[in-house]
């Protein structure tokens, strides 16, 4: 299973409230994760413990430029933002160098897989029942 890690403890609440739903990655990562996969989601530094958060599926895997992100990619990724210059300086944070507008990115869409959610359950327990 791969794994789709966020190194800052800020984005666990974020993920948990369902808020955060994608994430865009510098460069193109369309060879490491694919739509319909199964990742776990955790956060954490590299070589040290992670947290679980939750298992995810990939939605959706776009690779495109920088300057061709639109606001509702960047509010799936941090929904503080919306804007191409607040991602750009948010991923120059995060990857310690600068970013152009002609950069690529890669945008993840995921959902997180919910054990038996009862809404899902009564829904088929519903159409079970009006069957019969």
């Amino acid at each position: 299973m791969r794994v789709l890690n966020f190194y800052s403890s800020v984005f666990a609440d974020q993920l948990r409230r369902g808020r955060k739903t994608a994430t865009i990655r510098l460069g193109d990562k369309s060879h490491k994760y694919r739509k319909n996969d199964c990742v776990l989601v955790t956060i954490g530094y590299q070589h040290s413990p992670r947290e679980k958060i939750f298992q995810a599926v990939i939605d959706q895997v776009e690779v495109k430029r920088v300057q061709d992100l639109s606001p509702r990619d960047i509010e799936h990724d941090n929904p503080e933002f919306r804007r191409v210059d607040e991602m750009v300086h948010f991923l120059e944070q995060i990857y310690g160098r600068k970013v152009a507008m002609d950069d690529i990115v890669t945008v993840v869409r995921f959902s997180q897989i919910i054990e038996n959610p009862p809404e899902l359950r009564d829904r088929l327990h519903g159409l079970a029942g009006a069957q019969n």
